[in-house]
């Protein structure tokens, strides 16, 4: 099977959980997927349900808990992990045990400088043929973009975030 590159962007809700829809559907036909995520240090309900599919699909996290505010920009740590996160990645994709291998929040990374593009786009020119590769967060760069075979942007049009309705359990976390 022939592996391609996917990018979910955009501002609007559900990049992360079309690649773990993606994820389960590979595991309901016994594909394995790698899921390394970005920024993200705080629990979220996928952790628990993916526990129930291993070895079908593992998550990695590479975020500290709390969030990076993008006013103070990234710290060393925030950039220690996500390099560390990135050669993980790297080394689940090169490994052969996985179809496919997410990078969940990475195009955010570049953006917020905890990556650079170019890194991303040392691990794209890297992925072997059979690998599904998918990145996912907001703001892909331009050169990510060109480089992916599919790119699909979630589009906010509207959202009870604006109303002051707070992350529900089970639903955005």
């Amino acid at each position: 099977m022939t592996g391609y590159v996917q990018v979910y962007t955009g501002n609007g809700k559900g990049k992360t959980t079309a690649a773990l829809g993606l994820a389960l559907r590979a595991a309901g036909h016994g594909m394995r997927t790698y899921f390394g995520q970005f920024l993200k240090g705080q629990h979220y309900g996928e952790l628990d349900a993916v526990e129930k599919l291993s070895p079908l699909i593992r998550i990695e996290r590479f975020g500290r808990e709390g969030f990076l505010h993008v006013t103070a920009g990234p710290g060393d740590e925030d950039i220690r992990r996500a390099r560390e996160g990135l050669g993980k990645c790297r080394e689940a994709m090169l490994s052969g045990r996985y179809d496919i291998v997410v990078l969940d929040e990475v195009n955010t990374a570049v953006l917020l400088k905890v990556l650079t593009v170019e890194e991303v786009l040392g691990l794209i020119d890297e992925k072997p043929e059979a690998v599904e590769l998918v990145l996912t967060g907001r703001g892909a760069p331009e050169a990510v973009i060109h480089r992916a075979d599919l790119v699909t942007e979630m589009r906010d049009i509207k959202h009870y975030y604006d109303r002051g309705v707070k992350a529900r359990e089970g639903i955005e976390k």
